[in-house]
């Protein structure tokens, strides 16, 4: 495997965790795991992998398990700046128009705010500037 090729695998990770805590967020109860891989709409994605991106949140202290009956559900963990990203993201994924959602936080934030987003994106490896 390249270099080029983990960073990709890290990157689909990374998304695939977003994706399966935006399920838990918009759920109104905690979910199974079948009940998430359900709501992610990806019937080429495995079950087992959702399974594991479940674990590896749950390592990571982002989603709490319990014992209900005899299958765990889940649930996402409230924590402060991840939760706002969660929620921003979600925002963003239901708008029709994302320009003009972007557009529209941009120009709600402050100078400051604006500066620290320019140079959090310019910084990101992998970005075209």
């Amino acid at each position: 495997m390249h270099a080029g090729e983990h960073e990709e695998g890290r990157r689909r990770h990374g998304e695939l965790e977003g994706q399966v805590l935006m399920v838990l967020w918009a759920a109104d109860r905690p979910l199974t795991g079948a009940e998430v891989h359900e709501g992610l709409g990806a019937p080429e994605l495995s079950y087992k992998t959702v399974l594991t991106v479940l674990t590896r949140l749950l390592g990571k202290g982002r989603v709490a398990r319990e014992k209900v009956g005899r299958a765990f559900v889940f649930r996402p963990v409230p924590d402060g700046s991840a939760d706002a990203a969660e929620r921003m993201a979600r925002v963003l994924a239901r708008g029709a128009d994302r320009a003009a959602v972007l557009q529209g936080f941009v120009d709600a934030i402050g100078p400051a705010d604006e500066a620290m987003l320019r140079a959090l994106l310019e910084g990101r490896p992998g970005r075209r500037p």
